[in-house]
């Protein structure tokens, strides 16, 4: 019998000895899961029942609000369990899991701002072909090809790892990585898995859509220099939102993945409250920042309490 069919679980060293405090922790993660749920569901339940909301990208809102959901799952619940545990075991089968649906989440999540990206592109440099280019059918394919190709790409990069040779159980992580579960191997496979963890979370994950979306953002640039101040402005309104929640979601995924992989920053958890921020922030804080800065959210959301109240 070889190593990989004995090891089962592995350890998730990061949680430590919390003692009384676990129960805070666990509060408080309690309390952050119950919120990105309340939240993105309002959301998107709102988007449902108000015709006016019913565009293209408000249905490109409704998947990113769908994917917080799904990602902030992939992790709350396990941390929640993993907080009250006293050994931080984790099964070999519900860690491949977690990675699966992590990476998911986050290929997800880049590909529905890639193409947010876009859909702001052809609304304000071809605004008088916006609806045919997009179009609610195009957007509903545009979806799910996203999600097809986000669980493919995972899949093919864990079928590489599920047949290494595993000789270590413990894992520096709240959760189960990718890569971390790969240099736990001493199996000789075990660069190309490497290699591709490298390429899927870099290139195909990071570098290739935001070169697109900072593609889009010159071209809404160079219009906009042109353009009248009424003009500029709400493409400010518009986009803002958008660069806001983009510009956080890359910076806390390219700096934990470079921190986590090279270890060549100082602050040896800054990777791991980076990942986190990633898991946890990033779902909490998007349906806020559409939710308040895109008026037509704003306005039914307030339609939708003024009819609750009145009917109190």
């Amino acid at each position: 019998m070889d190593n990989s069919t004995e090891i089962t679980s592995f350890v998730l060293a990061m949680y430590g000895n919390t003692g009384s405090l676990k129960y805070l922790y666990v509060t408080l993660a309690i309390l952050f899961y119950s919120l990105v749920i309340f939240a993105n569901s309002v959301l998107i339940v709102i988007i449902h029942m108000n015709r006016n909301l019913h565009e293209p990208m408000y249905l490109f809102l409704c998947n990113l609000f769908a994917n917080e959901i799904y990602g902030s799952t992939a992790l709350l619940p396990c941390l929640m369990v993993q907080i009250l545990s006293e050994t931080h075991e984790i099964s070999v089968f519900y860690c491949f899991i977690q990675i699966f649906n992590i990476h998911t989440y986050i290929a997800v999540e880049f590909g529905t701002l890639t193409i947010m990206a876009y859909d702001r592109y052809v609304c304000i440099c071809k605004p008088l072909h916006y609806n045919n280019i997009i179009t609610t059918r195009r957007v509903q394919i545009v979806i799910l090809v996203i999600w097809i190709i986000s669980f493919v790409e995972v899949g093919v990069l864990l079928s590489f790892t599920i047949r290494l040779e595993r000789c270590g159980t413990v894992i520096n992580n709240l959760y189960c990585a990718h890569h971390l579960v790969v240099e736990l191997s001493c199996s000789s496979d075990r660069t190309v898995s490497l290699i591709h963890d490298l390429i899927f979370g870099l290139i195909f994950s990071v570098a290739a859509p935001v070169s697109y979306i900072s593609y889009s953002y010159m071209k809404i640039l160079s219009v906009c220099l042109k353009a009248s101040k009424e003009t500029r402005a709400k493409a400010f309104d518009t986009c803002t939102p958008h660069l806001v929640s983009l510009i956080s979601f890359v910076f806390s995924c390219f700096y934990s993945l470079i921190a986590q992989r090279f270890n060549t920053f100082l602050l040896p958890y800054v990777g791991v409250i980076l990942s986190m921020y990633v898991m946890i922030i990033q779902p909490l804080q998007n349906p806020f920042i559409y939710g308040l800065k895109l008026s037509k959210v704003r306005h039914a959301c307030k339609n939708l309490l003024t009819v609750k109240a009145s009917q109190l």
